[in-house]
């Protein structure tokens, strides 16, 4: 019959072995999914740049409720709202914040200088105020840039070639844009090359943006801002149709939508293009350690059916040199 020490001796011996096998259980235990904070001026949670991100993040083995969850904020192209959704999205402890133009940018470093904030759709990173510099983001902040102070006067030679008569170029901004500001000096600086007078006009309010489209007259064009500060790309779009004054966009996702034409980066390629600076800084790199990127895909499109409402004849170098044909 066994000693009580030899027993004594299994039963340690037992719960030793539980205990490591206890221990073993709680080890594989998965982690909590991430959690993205996701801002900007979007009038719905399925903005391109965010199914762009989603996209971005599967084709990387992160998938939406395994690996990552998302806490959107959208805000209605309502400025005063975002830095209000930038701080909920700090209190509630998300691990990194997706941003979407250059106000949902700001809100975001304004509103945490602890958690990464990756940014899409911000025009010029610098002129914003954003980094210093592209290639060593100071800070918590990086992202993709989508580099519309550089392709602002391809936009009005992509205007000028579909309408060689063209003479003035009304462009709208909201007053507190200043990456607007620095495209339009670089659109003024490109004018006269292309025969062109570009006509800059600030706006604070839908009225002033109202009372100013009253004033086109026919032989006018519009060059429209990228961001949705106010919805004011929207509101050109409309007014474009409805007057039949041609505009040109940042996107293709205007041309989609009945505009004439868009040369510039794609928004859900931007998001796609983010998803990979996410994906790093959830593994462990510092945001200040991933250079600012420009947009990898800069498409021009082109609306067959609005050129034909608008009596534009589309020459044969741009149906072959367009990315995007809409009938």
């Amino acid at each position: 019959m066994p000693s009580i020490t030899s027993r004594l001796v299994v039963g340690l011996a037992l719960l030793g072995t539980l205990t490591l096998a206890a221990g073993g259980v709680v080890a594989q235990q998965p982690r909590r999914p991430y959690r993205i904070g996701v801002l900007n001026e979007a009038w719905a949670a399925n903005h391109p740049t965010v199914e762009g991100l989603k996209a971005g993040l599967r084709e990387l083995g992160l998938e939406e409720g395994r690996d990552v969850t998302f806490d959107i904020k959208f805000t209605e192209g309502n400025p005063q709202a975002t830095p209000v959704a930038a701080a909920a999205l700090v209190k509630a402890g998300v691990d990194v914040i997706f941003t979407s133009n250059e106000a949902a940018t700001l809100a975001a470093r304004t509103a945490t200088q602890r958690i990464p904030v990756v940014f899409t759709l911000v025009g010029d990173p610098v002129a914003a105020g954003i980094v210093k510099k592209l290639a060593h983001p100071d800070g918590n902040v990086t992202g993709v840039s989508s580099l519309t102070t550089e392709l602002v006067p391809k936009r009005l030679e992509a205007l000028k070639t579909l309408i060689p008569t063209l003479r003035r170029v009304f462009a709208f901004y909201h007053g507190a844009d200043l990456p607007s500001s620095a495209a339009i000096v670089r659109a003024l600086e490109s004018a006269p090359r292309l025969g062109l007078e570009v006509v800059p006009r600030t706006v604070t309010s839908p009225e002033q943006l109202d009372e100013l489209l009253k004033t086109l007259r026919p032989g006018d064009a519009l060059l429209a801002p990228d961001i949705a500060t106010m919805d004011i790309p929207a509101v050109i779009l409309e007014a474009s149709l409805a007057s039949r004054i041609p505009a040109v966009f940042s996107t293709e996702l205007w041309v989609s939508h009945g505009g004439l034409v868009s040369y510039g980066a794609d928004y859900r390629a931007q998001g796609v293009q983010a998803a990979r600076l996410v994906a790093k800084i959830l593994r462990g790199t510092r945001s200040q350690d991933l250079p600012v990127e420009g947009a990898d895909k800069i498409d021009l499109a082109v609306n067959l059916k609005t050129a034909r409402l608008l009596g534009v004849t589309v020459p044969r170098k741009v149906l072959l040199r367009a990315d995007v044909l809409r009938r």
